[in-house]
C-alpha cells in the first residue's frame, strides 16, 4: 500500500511541480518562520525537520525520505514551524501550495487518497510515542522491531536510536548484549 500510494503522489507531484530543488547535506530546505511558499516531495535522499529547545537540543519531528511529504501540516500554516535541513544530499519536488490546496479541494481522489496515506501517518506516529514512553533501551528496541521486523543497516543505527529516543552508545550496548 505504501509503494502504492508513493508511486501515485510522485506521479501527481510530477504533473504539477514547478521546479525540483536539491541541497547538499547539512543544508536547509527552509527554515522556521519562513513563508510556506510550497509543498515538498522528497526525490532522493533523507531530510529532518527539526525544532529546538531553549536548550538547544535538537528535536526531531519527521525524518523523510524518497516518496514523503516534507511537513505535510504546512500546508495550513502561513508560516513554518520548524527547520528542514538535509541528512544527506536531497532532491526535492516543490508544488506552489496554492496548487497543491487548489488540487485537494477540487479533486474528490485525490483528497481521499491523501486522507488515507495521513491516516497511516497518524499510526506511525501513535507507534512512535508508545515507544517512547517505554522505560528501558530494550523495551524500546523490542517494540520497534515488532513493527519493522528487521533492523536497519549498521550504518543506520544512529538513526535509529534518534527514532526510539536513545543515545546511540545506548543503542549500541543493548545491540552488543544481544550477539552473546
Amino acid at each position: 500500500m505504501i509503494a502504492i500510494m508513493s508511486e501515485w503522489l510522485s506521479n501527481v507531484f510530477d504533473a504539477l511541480a514547478s521546479h525540483t530543488r536539491s541541497i547538499g547535506a547539512g543544508a536547509h530546505l527552509f527554515h522556521r518562520d519562513d513563508p510556506v511558499a510550497s509543498m515538498h516531495l522528497v526525490s532522493n535522499g533523507r531530510i529532518d525537520l527539526v525544532r529546538h529547545s531553549e536548550g538547544g537540543r535538537a528535536i526531531v519531528l519527521q525524518r523523510a525520505g524518497r516518496g514523503d511529504i516534507i511537513a505535510e501540516a504546512s500546508l495550513f500554516s502561513e508560516r513554518s514551524h520548524c527547520d528542514a535541513i538535509a541528512t544527506t544530499p536531497v532532491s526535492v519536488l516543490c508544488i506552489p501550495r496554492q496548487t497543491f490546496r487548489d488540487r485537494l479541494l477540487g479533486d474528490p481522489e485525490f483528497a481521499e487518497r491523501r486522507t488515507a496515506h495521513l491516516g497511516q501517518e497518524i499510526q506511525s506516529m501513535r507507534f512512535r510515542n508508545e515507544v517512547l514512553s517505554l522505560q528501558t533501551v530494550a523495551a524500546r528496541l523490542d517494540a520497534w522491531l515488532a513493527w519493522h521486523d528487521r533492523l536497519p543497516d549498521r550504518g543506520e543505527w544512529k538513526q535509529l536510536a534518534g527514532q526510539i529516543g536513545v543515545s546511540p552508545e545506548a543503542l549500541y550496548r543493548e545491540m552488543a548484549k544481544r550477539r552473546h
